[in-house]
């Protein structure tokens, strides 16, 4: 722990910490709110994870002492005990450290993530209800809360388009390496012959925004319409106009909401989803300067394969950034895709 203490540096997290509550205790601090607020935030995600630190120093120094047990009174019957520890701390560092890697700009924020079937009618909209679920189950398993802000039900089965809102420290940044194209091979519950069928959905994830002053949204660069809210029935019918399109004019970007009967609360959920719209083109344009800085050539990751779950003829989920294959499909689509995102964040830093 000494080693990993060296690289976490926690001297500079504790003076950060120094620093930003010696901010909020000056006069005026509360005279710019939104100010205020990213202080406060700022500080406890720092807390967050010096504690985080705190919490393993302590899991490492009661494995050693066990093992410190063992060597001197020969409580063989430990053994077992001190192997399990072990192999708890080693998975707790694992997740530490990946933790640790999610420090970009809007890593910590809640996330927005769509998902759209490609060319194929039922099969791939059947295919982006499975990723629905898929996603919905990860959130869960990580303690995130998900709100659904658009829906349109497919034709026959599966969906058209869905647009969750993912709640909870470092959404965005757990779920961006989701972003781009997910192939699934399978034998077609929708065909009577039983034939194998290749279908494809994108999914694409965007930060939710606060208040970002990068983003200027001029009155008369929106046109915005309201529409009787559509789908298979339920939660997702709507008897007044309360669905709300919101049209980015200088830029074509296009928003729609229609998970709320009030049109006011669809109109705001719309604005954030333009406001994450605008700045993930806008982290876009960065990272293709990027690359061309640097010389490096990289497919759209709208237009690339990242993922390929084959169901049959054989079953298998692979990464095709990394090559990270994983046997068990059932596990992955109940939402344990952590080994692919660490894998992913693993490359993006050369670790």
């Amino acid at each position: 722990m000494k080693i990993l203490g060296g690289h976490f540096d926690l001297p500079s997290k504790q003076k950060q910490i120094a620093e930003l509550e010696a901010v909020m205790g000056g006069p005026g601090f509360w005279n710019d709110q939104g100010l205020a607020k990213n202080t406060i935030d700022a500080v406890n995600s720092i807390k967050k994870i010096v504690e985080r630190f705190a919490e393993l120093t302590h899991l490492h120094d009661d494995m050693a002492t066990l093992y410190e047990l063992i060597e001197e009174e020969k409580e063989e019957s430990l053994v077992a005990d001190l192997h399990k520890s072990a192999t708890s701390l080693a998975h707790e560092l694992q997740q530490f450290e990946l933790e640790l890697m999610l420090n970009g700009q809007y890593d910590k924020n809640n996330a927005i993530l769509e998902i759209h079937p490609g060319a194929g009618g039922t099969e791939s909209q059947d295919w982006a209800e499975m990723l629905l679920r898929l996603y919905t189950r990860f959130a869960e398993r990580r303690g995130f809360q998900v709100e659904t802000l658009d829906y349109l039900a497919g034709d026959e089965a599966g969906v058209k388009s869905v647009t969750l809102l993912i709640k909870g420290y470092n959404a965005y940044g757990y779920l961006l390496p989701e972003r781009g194209v997910h192939r699934l091979v399978r034998i077609s519950p929708f065909d009577a012959s039983g034939r194998r069928h290749t279908s494809f959905a994108s999914v694409n994830v965007m930060p939710e925004l606060e208040n970002d002053t990068d983003i200027d949204l001029k009155t008369e660069d929106l046109r915005i319409d309201t529409y009787r809210s559509g789908g298979a029935g339920g939660q997702h019918v709507n008897t007044t106009d309360s669905a709300i399109r919101i049209t980015h004019i200088p830029t074509g970007v296009v928003v729609t909401c229609q998970a709320e009967r009030s049109q006011i609360k669809n109109r705001s959920s719309a604005m954030k989803m333009l406001q994450a719209k605008l700045i993930e083109k806008k982290l876009d344009e960065q990272r293709q300067e990027t690359l061309a800085i640097r010389g490096e050539q990289k497919e759209n990751s709208w237009g690339s394969q990242i993922r390929s779950y084959v169901f049959h003829p054989y079953s298998m989920v692979k990464d095709h950034r990394t090559n990270v294959e994983v046997g068990n499909v059932q596990a992955v689509m109940d939402g344990d895709i952590d080994i692919f995102i660490d894998s992913v964040l693993r490359q993006k830093l050369n670790i």
